[in-house]
Formats: C-alpha cells, structure tokens, sequence
C-alpha cells in the first residue's frame, strides 16, 4: 500500500516535469528524476517508521507533488539529492558586502555564467578548522587559482552577511575570495548539501557539508564533498590539483 501511494507521488512530478518513469518505486532500487535532482531509493516502508508528506506547487501543466520522506530509523528509504559532477548549479540569490562596505546581491546563475568559479563552503564562518585551514588555503593558492583560469574564487557559508563580512577581514582574505552569505540556507539546500547539528552544544543549527567544487558556466566539473566537517579532500591544493591535471 505503502509503496504504491510511494510510486504515485512520483509518477506524479514525472508527469509535470514531461517525463515518464517505465519502472516503480516498488520494483527498482532507485528511481532518479533527472529534472529534479532527486534520487528515491527503495525501501521497506512502514507506518510506523515513515512519515510521508507532499509539498504542492504550481506548474504549466496543473500541480506537481514532490515526495519528501522523514526517517525515523536509518534502515528506513530517503530522498537524496546531493549535486554531482556534471550537475547545473540550481539557481538562488547569495549575499556579500563589497570593497566600499554596500551589502550586495548576486544570483547563482550571475556569478558563474561564462566564467570558471572555485566554490568552497564551511559550516560556519570563525569554526577553528575553516578559520584555521579551509579558508586560509583559499587565500593562499587565489592567484596560483587564477593563473590556471579560475576567475572568480568564492567562500559560501550559512552565516548572514555581516558575519562572512567580519570573517573575511580578520582572515585578511581581501579581493582574493568572495564571501558569500547563505543566510536562509536555500542555495545548500537546493544542492541537498545540509547537516543537521543542532545537537552540537555550540548551537549551529543546521549548516552545509564542507565542500568545494570547480564550476564552468554554471556546470559542476570537479566536487570534493566532505562528511560533515571534515576536511580531508576539499583543500585549495586539491582543486589546484585538478586544474593542473586538466591543463596538462
């Protein structure tokens, strides 16, 4: 029953999206929605264990029902939709203060379109190892970066304006990065990046994996995805790295 009304709801977005899905939810491992950026894997889904919702919105052709699936045991299936190298960056507005002190705005879509953008994001602006590391890195290799094209170098993270502001002078970063404020978390969101650490006594709330990502007219080309917090694989030596194995 479960499943059925499970391969309804997506059988639904498919039929909005002008897209048609030969297998089911109840069938196959996974259904992927390209146009969505959403993977449902299968599962054994129960009352007791599931909570099923659907968010509804207008579309062209009527409405469309996105499944959206809250666990509560870690057997149990979920939505995931992380961005993956060969992804569209999805769209949505950041904030920074520029070099006079005015708060400004960009789109997504504005800051990457035609150019080579390395795109980094920490979990929180002032956290010991992105003040200690991440960032730091950054500003260290930013003209070994432009001298292999990057154009623009830009730190992203859940923290308003003002704060990536104050982070960015007292890390002395400059023109070298853009700080870019994340505020309501929509742009992680959307790239299915969160972490929920509102049990962490610091009181973060929830924040964005660490990453970083090199992004080509808005296409994602290289992505180093950390766990969390961790910082293992998404250095500025890494994505410097990859430039230079692309140039050679």
């Amino acid at each position: 029953m479960a499943s059925a009304m499970i391969a309804s709801r997506v059988s639904a977005v498919a039929v909005c999206a002008g897209r048609e899905f030969a297998p089911s939810v109840a069938s196959k491992g996974a259904v992927v929605v390209p146009s969505l950026g959403v993977v449902v894997r299968r599962a054994h889904y129960g009352a007791a264990q599931t909570t099923l919702s659907s968010a509804w919105f207008g579309c062209r052709a009527g409405l469309k029902a996105v499944a959206r699936f809250s666990s509560r045991s870690a057997s149990v299936g979920r939505v995931v939709a992380t961005i993956s190298v060969g992804d569209k960056l999805p769209e949505a507005t950041l904030s920074y203060f520029d070099k006079e002190g005015n708060v400004q705005s960009v789109t997504v879509s504005e800051l990457t379109k035609g150019k080579k953008v390395v795109l980094f994001a920490v979990p929180g602006a002032f956290t010991p190892t992105c003040s200690n590391k991440h960032l730091p890195g950054f500003v260290a290799k930013a003209e070994e970066l432009r001298q292999a094209g990057v154009d623009t170098l830009a730190c992203v993270s859940v923290n308003d304006a003002f704060v990536m502001q104050a982070w960015g002078k007292s890390a002395g970063v400059g023109e070298n990065v853009l700080m870019l404020s994340d505020g309501l978390g929509k742009f992680t969101q959307a790239l299915g990046t969160t972490v929920d650490l509102t049990d962490k006594v610091e009181g973060l709330g929830v924040r964005s994996r660490r990453y970083s990502m090199l992004v080509e007219d808005g296409v994602v080309k290289v992505l180093n995805l950390e766990e969390g917090g961790a910082f293992t694989n998404s250095s500025a030596d890494e994505i410097l790295s990859s430039l230079q194995k692309a140039s050679a």
